[in-house]
Protein backbone atom coordinates (compact mmCIF):
# COMPACT_ATOMS: atom_id res chain seq x y z
CA UNK A 1 0.00 0.00 0.00
CA UNK A 2 2.71 2.52 0.96
CA UNK A 3 4.75 1.73 -2.17
CA UNK A 4 1.61 2.30 -4.22
CA UNK A 5 1.08 5.70 -2.57
CA UNK A 6 4.71 6.80 -2.99
CA UNK A 7 4.78 5.80 -6.68
CA UNK A 8 1.59 7.74 -7.40
CA UNK A 9 2.74 10.86 -5.55
CA UNK A 10 6.06 10.83 -7.42
CA UNK A 11 4.22 10.48 -10.75
CA UNK A 12 1.85 13.37 -10.05
CA UNK A 13 4.69 15.47 -8.70
CA UNK A 14 6.80 14.97 -11.81
CA UNK A 15 3.87 15.91 -14.03
CA UNK A 16 3.08 19.04 -12.04
CA UNK A 17 6.50 20.56 -12.68
CA UNK A 18 5.66 20.52 -16.39
CA UNK A 19 2.80 22.94 -15.76
CA UNK A 20 2.59 24.21 -12.21
CA UNK A 21 -0.46 26.36 -13.01
CA UNK A 22 -2.38 23.14 -13.66
CA UNK A 23 -1.80 21.71 -10.19
CA UNK A 24 -4.54 21.56 -7.51
CA UNK A 25 -4.43 20.52 -3.86
CA UNK A 26 -7.19 20.40 -1.29
CA UNK A 27 -8.98 18.70 1.58
CA UNK A 28 -12.27 16.82 1.64
CA UNK A 29 -14.73 15.71 4.31
CA UNK A 30 -17.05 12.81 3.44
CA UNK A 31 -19.88 11.11 5.25
CA UNK A 32 -20.27 7.53 3.99
CA UNK A 33 -22.26 4.40 4.76
CA UNK A 34 -20.96 0.92 3.94
CA UNK A 35 -22.55 -2.51 3.84
CA UNK A 36 -20.87 -5.91 3.57
CA UNK A 37 -22.92 -8.08 1.20
CA UNK A 38 -22.95 -11.76 2.08
CA UNK A 39 -21.10 -11.30 5.38
CA UNK A 40 -20.89 -14.69 7.06
CA UNK A 41 -19.08 -16.82 9.62
CA UNK A 42 -18.00 -20.40 8.88
CA UNK A 43 -17.17 -22.73 11.78
CA UNK A 44 -17.26 -26.29 13.05
CA UNK A 45 -18.62 -26.89 16.52
CA UNK A 46 -21.54 -26.08 18.77
CA UNK A 47 -22.84 -22.52 18.56
CA UNK A 48 -25.47 -20.57 20.45
CA UNK A 49 -27.72 -20.81 17.41
CA UNK A 50 -26.62 -24.29 16.35
CA UNK A 51 -26.79 -27.51 18.40
CA UNK A 52 -24.94 -29.70 15.93
CA UNK A 53 -21.18 -30.20 15.61
CA UNK A 54 -21.26 -30.24 11.80
CA UNK A 55 -19.72 -27.46 9.75
CA UNK A 56 -21.98 -24.44 9.66
CA UNK A 57 -22.22 -21.21 7.72
CA UNK A 58 -23.99 -18.41 9.56
CA UNK A 59 -24.96 -15.15 7.85
CA UNK A 60 -24.35 -11.97 9.81
CA UNK A 61 -28.06 -11.15 9.64
CA UNK A 62 -28.92 -14.52 11.26
CA UNK A 63 -26.76 -13.75 14.28
CA UNK A 64 -27.88 -10.12 14.27
CA UNK A 65 -24.23 -9.15 13.84
CA UNK A 66 -23.69 -5.78 12.24
CA UNK A 67 -22.80 -5.87 8.56
CA UNK A 68 -23.15 -2.13 8.10
CA UNK A 69 -21.16 0.89 9.17
CA UNK A 70 -21.19 4.67 8.88
CA UNK A 71 -17.98 6.67 8.74
CA UNK A 72 -16.77 10.26 8.54
CA UNK A 73 -13.70 10.44 6.30
CA UNK A 74 -11.32 13.39 6.06
CA UNK A 75 -8.83 13.28 3.19
CA UNK A 76 -6.27 15.25 1.24
CA UNK A 77 -5.96 15.27 -2.54
CA UNK A 78 -3.72 16.47 -5.36
CA UNK A 79 -4.63 16.80 -9.05
CA UNK A 80 -3.01 17.55 -12.34
CA UNK A 81 -5.13 19.11 -15.10
CA UNK A 82 -4.19 17.28 -18.30
CA UNK A 83 -6.36 19.47 -20.54
CA UNK A 84 -9.55 21.54 -20.32
CA UNK A 85 -11.70 18.45 -19.77
CA UNK A 86 -9.57 15.84 -18.01
CA UNK A 87 -7.64 15.81 -14.72
CA UNK A 88 -5.80 13.02 -12.89
CA UNK A 89 -5.53 12.89 -9.12
CA UNK A 90 -4.91 11.00 -5.92
CA UNK A 91 -6.90 11.11 -2.69
CA UNK A 92 -5.55 9.82 0.65
CA UNK A 93 -7.34 9.31 3.99
CA UNK A 94 -4.64 9.77 6.67
CA UNK A 95 -6.67 8.35 9.57
CA UNK A 96 -8.34 5.04 10.42
CA UNK A 97 -12.08 4.40 10.61
CA UNK A 98 -13.43 1.78 13.00
CA UNK A 99 -16.59 -0.25 12.67
CA UNK A 100 -18.86 -0.97 15.59
CA UNK A 101 -17.89 -4.01 17.64
CA UNK A 102 -19.99 -7.10 16.95
CA UNK A 103 -20.21 -10.28 18.96
CA UNK A 104 -21.61 -13.79 18.95
CA UNK A 105 -21.67 -16.57 21.51
CA UNK A 106 -20.34 -20.07 20.86
CA UNK A 107 -20.83 -23.11 23.09
CA UNK A 108 -17.68 -24.96 24.24
CA UNK A 109 -17.27 -28.25 26.08
CA UNK A 110 -15.22 -27.89 29.25
CA UNK A 111 -14.87 -31.36 30.76
CA UNK A 112 -18.37 -32.65 31.40
CA UNK A 113 -19.88 -29.19 31.15
CA UNK A 114 -20.84 -26.85 28.32
CA UNK A 115 -19.65 -23.26 28.67
CA UNK A 116 -20.32 -20.25 26.49
CA UNK A 117 -17.48 -18.24 24.93
CA UNK A 118 -18.07 -14.76 23.53
CA UNK A 119 -16.33 -13.65 20.35
CA UNK A 120 -15.99 -9.90 19.80
CA UNK A 121 -14.73 -8.47 16.52
CA UNK A 122 -14.41 -5.05 14.93
CA UNK A 123 -12.50 -3.88 11.89
CA UNK A 124 -10.56 -0.75 11.03
CA UNK A 125 -10.06 0.72 7.58
CA UNK A 126 -6.64 2.34 7.16
CA UNK A 127 -4.61 3.96 4.37
CA UNK A 128 -7.53 4.47 2.01
CA UNK A 129 -6.01 5.57 -1.31
CA UNK A 130 -7.90 6.48 -4.48
CA UNK A 131 -6.28 7.23 -7.83
CA UNK A 132 -8.84 8.83 -10.13
CA UNK A 133 -9.63 10.57 -13.39
CA UNK A 134 -11.94 13.59 -13.37
CA UNK A 135 -13.84 14.72 -16.49
CA UNK A 136 -15.55 18.12 -16.76
CA UNK A 137 -19.04 17.64 -18.19
CA UNK A 138 -19.66 21.39 -18.42
CA UNK A 139 -18.33 24.52 -16.75
CA UNK A 140 -19.24 23.31 -13.25
CA UNK A 141 -20.39 19.68 -13.31
CA UNK A 142 -17.87 16.83 -13.42
CA UNK A 143 -17.79 13.05 -13.33
CA UNK A 144 -15.08 10.98 -11.63
CA UNK A 145 -13.96 7.36 -11.69
CA UNK A 146 -11.21 5.93 -9.51
CA UNK A 147 -9.33 2.85 -8.35
CA UNK A 148 -9.24 2.30 -4.57
CA UNK A 149 -7.04 0.38 -2.14
CA UNK A 150 -7.71 0.05 1.59
CA UNK A 151 -6.04 -1.88 4.42
CA UNK A 152 -8.54 -3.91 6.45
CA UNK A 153 -7.29 -4.39 10.03
CA UNK A 154 -9.16 -6.76 12.35
CA UNK A 155 -9.31 -6.24 16.10
CA UNK A 156 -10.80 -9.21 17.92
CA UNK A 157 -11.23 -10.76 21.34
CA UNK A 158 -12.16 -14.38 20.70
CA UNK A 159 -13.28 -16.47 23.62
CA UNK A 160 -12.88 -19.53 21.41
CA UNK A 161 -9.20 -18.63 20.79
CA UNK A 162 -7.13 -17.56 17.81
CA UNK A 163 -7.28 -14.41 15.72
CA UNK A 164 -8.13 -13.24 12.23
CA UNK A 165 -5.55 -11.59 10.03
CA UNK A 166 -5.52 -8.40 7.97
CA UNK A 167 -5.95 -7.81 4.25
CA UNK A 168 -5.52 -5.19 1.53
CA UNK A 169 -8.67 -4.76 -0.55
CA UNK A 170 -9.13 -3.29 -4.02
CA UNK A 171 -12.17 -1.49 -5.34
CA UNK A 172 -13.49 1.33 -7.48
CA UNK A 173 -15.54 4.48 -7.08
CA UNK A 174 -17.67 6.62 -9.37
CA UNK A 175 -18.86 10.09 -8.48
CA UNK A 176 -20.76 13.09 -9.77
CA UNK A 177 -19.86 16.54 -8.50
CA UNK A 178 -20.24 20.28 -8.77
CA UNK A 179 -17.21 22.59 -8.79
CA UNK A 180 -17.25 26.35 -8.18
CA UNK A 181 -14.16 28.48 -8.77
CA UNK A 182 -13.49 31.32 -6.34
CA UNK A 183 -11.03 34.21 -6.21
CA UNK A 184 -7.26 33.73 -5.99
CA UNK A 185 -7.32 30.20 -7.39
CA UNK A 186 -9.55 28.82 -4.64
CA UNK A 187 -12.42 26.42 -5.37
CA UNK A 188 -15.12 24.46 -3.56
CA UNK A 189 -16.81 21.20 -4.57
CA UNK A 190 -19.80 19.09 -3.57
CA UNK A 191 -19.81 15.45 -4.62
CA UNK A 192 -21.90 12.27 -4.36
CA UNK A 193 -20.08 8.95 -4.75
CA UNK A 194 -20.66 5.22 -5.00
CA UNK A 195 -17.93 2.79 -3.86
CA UNK A 196 -17.48 -0.94 -4.45
CA UNK A 197 -14.69 -2.83 -2.65
CA UNK A 198 -13.75 -6.48 -3.16
CA UNK A 199 -14.58 -9.00 -0.46
CA UNK A 200 -12.19 -11.22 1.43
CA UNK A 201 -12.05 -14.31 3.64
CA UNK A 202 -9.97 -14.35 6.82
CA UNK A 203 -9.18 -17.66 8.56
CA UNK A 204 -8.73 -18.13 12.30
CA UNK A 205 -5.02 -18.50 13.11
CA UNK A 206 -5.66 -21.32 15.61
CA UNK A 207 -8.42 -23.20 13.79
CA UNK A 208 -8.62 -23.44 10.00
CA UNK A 209 -12.27 -24.57 10.24
CA UNK A 210 -13.26 -21.09 11.38
CA UNK A 211 -13.33 -18.08 9.08
CA UNK A 212 -15.16 -14.83 8.48
CA UNK A 213 -15.83 -13.41 5.04
CA UNK A 214 -17.70 -10.80 3.06
CA UNK A 215 -18.57 -11.17 -0.60
CA UNK A 216 -18.10 -7.45 -1.15
CA UNK A 217 -18.38 -4.03 0.47
CA UNK A 218 -20.48 -1.29 -1.11
CA UNK A 219 -20.99 2.25 0.04
CA UNK A 220 -22.48 5.63 -0.72
CA UNK A 221 -21.04 8.95 0.33
CA UNK A 222 -21.37 12.72 0.07
CA UNK A 223 -18.32 14.97 0.27
CA UNK A 224 -17.48 18.66 0.48
CA UNK A 225 -14.03 19.80 -0.67
CA UNK A 226 -12.05 23.01 -0.66
CA UNK A 227 -8.80 23.56 -2.51
CA UNK A 228 -6.47 25.83 -4.41
CA UNK A 229 -5.12 25.83 -7.96
CA UNK A 230 -1.51 26.75 -8.76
Amino acid sequence: MKKFLIATVVLLGSISFAGAEQYRVGISVMGAGFEADGAKEVFSGDHSSNTTSTKRTIDASTEKDGAEGAFALASIFAEYQINDQISAGINYVPHSSDSEETENVQNREVGAFTAQATNKVKVSFEDVITVYALANLNENVYGKIGFMQVDLITEENLGTGGAYGNATLDGYTIALGYNMDLADGMFVRAEAAYMDIDGTTLTNSNDSTKSVSADGITGYGAAVSVGKSF
